[in-house]
């Protein structure tokens, strides 16, 4: 089976580190959401891997606050 079929239709296997990236640049959650000007909410959607989806614009102002790659903002979970 490929990591397509193994995560099933309404599962997948791409997580999220905003965590950890969080911890080593010291910031908050609210702090980035301020930056990026995106909610709060929105945001805790993404670092608790329930997010669908992301936009490149999206992503290109988290990795520029975060000062990362979009490969360390996220993994492919191991199955």
């Amino acid at each position: 089976m490929t990591p397509v079929e193994l995560a099933g239709e309404n599962d997948h296997l791409v997580e999220c580190r905003l965590d950890e990236l969080l911890v080593r640049r010291d910031m908050t959650l609210a702090e980035l959401a301020r930056r990026v000007d995106m909610s709060v909410v929105n945001l805790s959607i993404l670092k608790n891997n329930r997010a669908r989806a992301i936009r490149f614009t999206t992503l290109s102002a988290l990795c520029r606050e975060l000062e990362c790659t979009p490969g360390e903002l996220f993994s492919i979970r191991s199955t």
